[in-house]
């Protein structure tokens, strides 16, 4: 029979989704962790007259203290321990956990609370009844693609490849500019397009422009639809958000947002003094979005739940290829989590969309 890592365990709900475990090792448990304790204090200390790892017990315990040995002994035992308690107590954790060790002495029983946030339940509304009332007729007619629409993106394009020749535009009104353009448009002939390697003759790049036209139509509807959907879902949906989601979130946006900054060349501190804003300021701004965010994904991975929406592990490894190809130094299993949540939430949108 397996040996249980604890003794005793007590759960406590705290405000902003969080839990406050109260719970104790026997000594006997945690104190077989000596031998692993001292053997990781040996390889990490340094000791004159002995290579790493092999100094006397009695020599290193008078270097590092018999204090520290205990910590080690009892970080080692928690470890096993706390795992154990979340399984059995059904917790589930999100983010750091902060422990506090409220006795440490030998020949007792370890004992020490936790607080860890959890994922808040969700009160789903009724989702397939609001999805499907999200989802309005109109929504077809917004992927259609008139004549208008490939007439209108044909003189785009022909705009671009205007003559500039024997113009001085940066003298010329708007007005003089729009004129000089339209009177040095390029025919649209069969030659043209061949020039542009953007089709075979007229006709032939006149239906790949349509087709062009029609996917990213498709895709500003299905991101209005969506919109939609998950508006009406968490106009409806209780939850308590874990601020620790939140700030998570908001390290994201925050880290996004520099990056930004940077490839435009500028100093953060420049932007913020330009906008008369501290960072605090524009964190204040985004935490509405970090909110409603968190809150579709907690929504997002319930009904997933709910439905018994999962992304296959063969669809999982393809996506992670495919984002290590193109960022070399990402974290693998960071990157299957990422990949997991996306197909994921892709699957339960298109459950959605169906109007179940």
């Amino acid at each position: 029979m397996e040996q249980k890592t604890y003794g005793a365990a007590s759960v406590a709900k705290l405000d902003g989704s969080c839990v406050e475990i109260t719970g104790s090792i026997p000594a006997e448990t945690w104190e077989r962790f000596r031998p692993a304790a001292l053997k990781k204090l040996n390889e990490s200390t340094a000791i004159d007259g002995f290579r790493m790892g092999n100094a006397p017990e009695s020599v290193l315990v008078s270097k590092v203290g018999e204090t520290a040995v205990l910590e080690e002994m009892a970080g080692l035992a928690l470890n096993d321990a706390y795992k154990d308690i979340l399984k059995d107590q059904k917790i589930d954790a999100v983010g750091r956990t902060a422990i506090q060790l409220t006795k440490l002495a030998k020949g007792n029983p370890l004992e020490f609370k936790a607080t860890t946030a959890v994922v808040p339940e969700v009160r789903l509304p009724d989702y397939k009844k609001l999805s499907a009332k999200a989802i309005v007729k109109s929504d077809a007619d917004d992927e259609k693609v008139t004549d208008k629409d490939i007439d209108d993106a044909v003189l785009r394009i022909r705009k671009m490849h205007a003559s500039h020749e024997g113009h001085d535009h940066g003298k010329m009104t708007p007005e003089e500019h729009e004129k000089a353009i339209m009177d040095n448009l390029p025919e649209l002939t069969d030659e043209f397009v061949r020039k542009m390697g953007a089709g075979s003759d007229v006709p032939d790049f006149r239906a790949r422009l349509g087709a062009m036209l029609a996917e990213d139509k498709r895709g500003a509807a299905r991101d209005k639809r969506r919109l939609r959907i998950s508006d009406a879902i968490a106009d409806a949906t209780k939850v308590e958000l874990p601020d620790i989601m939140v700030e998570s979130e908001l390290r994201r946006i925050e880290a996004q947002f520099r990056a930004d900054i940077e490839r435009m060349d500028v100093k953060l501190d420049d932007y913020l003094e330009h906008a008369k804003k501290s960072m605090e300021d524009v964190r204040k701004e985004w935490r509405p979005h970090a909110e409603k965010k968190v809150k579709l994904q907690l929504i997002l991975n319930a009904i997933a739940k709910a439905e018994n929406i999962k992304a296959e592990p063969a669809e999982i490894e393809a996506e992670v290829k495919r984002i290590m190809e193109n960022y070399k130094d990402a974290d693998r299993e960071r990157t299957a989590v990422y990949a997991e949540t996306v197909l994921t939430n892709e699957k339960v949108f298109e459950f959605l969309e169906k109007g179940a």
